[in-house]
């Protein structure tokens, strides 16, 4: 049995290994982070915007070792139900310093709304195997040919390049009631800042936006907290009441936001035109007109996009706004509310209104051309279709004598979606960081085996000495 002291002796030799097992570990670990960051650098790293059209990335990059494969991704920040990176790949020439370049076509992809934010990074890869990404860059998708000014309040930033301040703050006042209005009415409430981006007129409004029909007026896109308007200072009346119509949109859009289901255009439009408080006199005649001469659209049929035929599309507006102001007004703001938020679950929109007011769409309808003494629902002997949404742009009436009217479209699709993840450093590739780890512990077991050694034969001298004495 070992004595006390060749108990106490092994304890030291294992305490001195365990010492020169740490000291080794963290002198390799600095030695793989260095090997771990290739000699690589992106420069002239930029974006080049050629509005509304395009975007053209670019950069020249370098590394110790031949660049065999380059990708962009790319993306704008935005509502959406998951991070979706787009990504493309340029052509360039392998080598250990390259240019590349890739240019995003809006006209295949659909336009982005002004005052987008786009992001960009490169993945790079070279023959040693080595991938690194770059820093992640950003830019705002906007006409630099306009001297845009900003304003801002409460929530709401207004840029605008035409008209003199008191012509902005007018505007922003608008908008912050109408914040004010929403929320104490039907308590809504913005969950990020809203942009607003007041054109000088419907002509550069429809310059900024492709795919738009001639009758533009102004935009809202709630997912990316963005509205546009073409307001002119001469048209001051209408601009109050279209700001206040928009934010309305961005806020139901994000109220009902769902990757399960969505809102109905009569739905959305009507809350629109509610919040404005009403329908001017020449709306209001049609509608009058319509439900006197039994023309009525179905209230089936408003589900999707309005028609692009203006009188049409206007009497789908002005219907709309009736039967929203029936549902509020009938069954009370806090139905409304549960409405939305049922919708918002992913639920259809008969299911959610047989919940809520027990009535599905066709109900909805009867009991609407009941209260406005309209004539009843005609019956069809076949199933009455369910409609699909479609991309076609909607609009709405606005108060004054101008027969321009401002549209709601429902999104084109990008290629692009979400905010990525910052992206995570790289590393050494794993073969490799195997064979070191590897290589680590036998220096520990053959320095660890060394000090044993010397401390065991240093001993059996001593116990020696000892016996020769003896």
């Amino acid at each position: 049995m070992p004595s006390r002291k060749e108990v106490w002796l092994r304890i030291k030799i294992y305490h001195c290994i365990f010492r020169v097992s740490l000291l080794l570990i963290f002198i390799v670990i600095p030695v793989q982070s260095v090997y771990a960051s290739p000699q690589t650098s992106v420069i002239n790293n930029r974006a080049t915007i050629d509005f509304p059209d395009r975007i053209t990335f670019q950069a020249n990059i370098d590394s110790d070792a031949e660049i065999t494969s380059v990708v962009i991704e790319y993306g704008t920040q935005q509502l959406t139900c998951g991070t979706v990176i787009a990504k493309a790949f340029p052509q360039f020439t392998p080598g250990t310093s390259i240019s590349s370049s890739w240019t995003w076509e809006m006209r295949q992809s659909g336009s982005l709304p002004p005052g987008a934010i786009i992001w960009w990074r490169w993945r790079y890869t070279n023959a040693k195997g080595v991938e690194t990404v770059s820093e992640q860059k950003s830019v705002i998708w906007i006409d630099n040919d306009f001297d845009w000014q900003s304003i801002s309040a409460e929530n709401l930033n207004l840029h605008w390049y035409q008209g003199d301040e008191t012509f902005a703050k007018t505007l922003l006042e608008a908008a912050s009631n109408g914040l004010s209005l929403l929320k104490n009415s039907a308590g809504l409430e913005p969950e990020n800042p809203i942009d607003l981006y007041i054109y000088g007129g419907y002509e550069d409004l429809r310059d900024a936006i492709l795919y738009e029909p001639s009758w533009t007026g102004g935009l809202a896109f709630p997912e990316h907290d963005i509205v546009i308007i073409g307001i002119s200072p001469s048209n001051l009346d209408w601009g109050q009441d279209a700001i206040v119509h928009e934010i309305t949109h961005v806020l139901v859009g994000h109220l009902t936001f769902s990757c399960l289901g969505d809102v109905p255009t009569w739905l959305n439009e009507g809350l629109a035109v509610y919040s404005e408080g009403g329908l001017d006199s020449s709306s209001q005649t049609q509608l009058d007109q319509a439900i006197s001469d039994n023309s009525l659209l179905s209230v089936r049929s408003l589900s999707a996009g309005f028609s692009e035929v203006r009188d049409k599309a206007t009497l789908s507006y002005s219907q709309s706004y009736s039967i929203v102001k029936y549902l509020i007004e009938t069954f009370g703001q806090d139905k409304m509310n549960a409405l939305l938020a049922t919708l918002q679950d992913g639920t259809t929109i008969d299911d959610a209104l047989l919940d809520i007011y027990a009535f599905d769409v066709e109900g909805l309808e009867d009991k609407w051309r009941e209260a406005i003494n309209a004539q009843p629902r005609g019956v069809s002997a076949q199933p009455t279709p369910q409609s699909t949404p479609t991309i076609v742009p909607t609009y709405i009436p606005f108060s004054g004598a101008s027969q321009l009217v401002t549209p709601t479209p429902y999104t084109l699709p990008t290629s692009s979606l979400g905010q990525p993840d910052i992206p995570e450093s790289n590393g050494l590739p794993i073969a490799l960081t195997l064979v070191l780890v590897f290589v680590c512990c036998v220096l520990i077991l053959l320095i660890g085996v060394i000090v044993l050694g010397i401390v065991l034969r240093n001993q059996k001298r001593k116990g020696s000495h000892h016996a020769a004495n003896d």
